[in-house]
């Protein structure tokens, strides 16, 4: 019996130290910055704009990255985890993406600097899917509008971004994914702080 007791014990131990000497990789959606990256001397829009909280599907919602495997299956990835909840990187990852294409301030629920025009963002992602060396898939509704006007511009945006081997080349395509929606987002945004209701961007 006490042999049986020293045999299980030592497998306990073997599998908690399994465990803990397993590698965790951390992800983030925010880009780093581009060393070719210039200000090319553009003044600062004459408008702000205001992200909202970004909605996420329940199931994308978790610290692990989630992948398909084959057509219905998913994995959720426990040593592949994203360095904060994905709504907060969805949304900083679009915030500084979104910075730097409209040289526009976002004042995260603050109040408006120097008096200037405020866009409100609302963006919703639809679906969040990643496949590892095949797509990274972004699938968004989101919104425009002025505080102060009563125009509001609501778009889709279906994004698909073939993806390199490994969990880093899919977080990559989904980084390039986002980019592509704040191209699309910042492509109509002065046009509303302008006071026109252009049409969505088609691409």
């Amino acid at each position: 019996m006490i042999r049986v007791r020293q045999l299980m014990t030592a497998l306990v131990a073997a599998m908690l130290a399994a465990c803990s000497s397993a590698p965790v990789h951390y992800y983030t959606l925010v880009s780093a910055p581009d060393s070719t990256e210039t200000e090319n001397g553009m003044p600062p829009a004459q408008f702000q704009f205001e992200l909202l909280p970004i909605g996420i599907p329940a199931q994308d919602d978790v610290p692990q990255l989630v992948v398909r495997q084959g057509g219905q299956a998913v994995n959720l990835l426990n040593g592949e985890r994203w360095i904060a909840p994905l709504a907060d990187e969805v949304r900083n990852a679009l915030s500084v993406d979104l910075s730097r294409r409209l040289h526009a301030q976002d004042i995260r629920g603050g109040l408006p600097v120097d008096g200037k025009p405020v866009l409100r963002i609302k963006v919703d992602i639809n679906r969040f899917d990643s496949s590892p060396g095949n797509y990274a898939l972004v699938e968004a509704t989101w919104t425009i509008r002025p505080l102060k006007a009563d125009v509001v511009l609501t778009c889709t945006s279906r994004i698909n971004q073939n993806v390199g081997q490994g969990y880093e080349g899919l977080v990559a395509g989904h980084q390039q994914a986002l980019g592509e929606l704040a191209d699309q987002i910042a492509s109509v945004a002065p046009s509303l702080a302008a006071g026109s209701v252009p049409a969505c961007p088609v691409r």
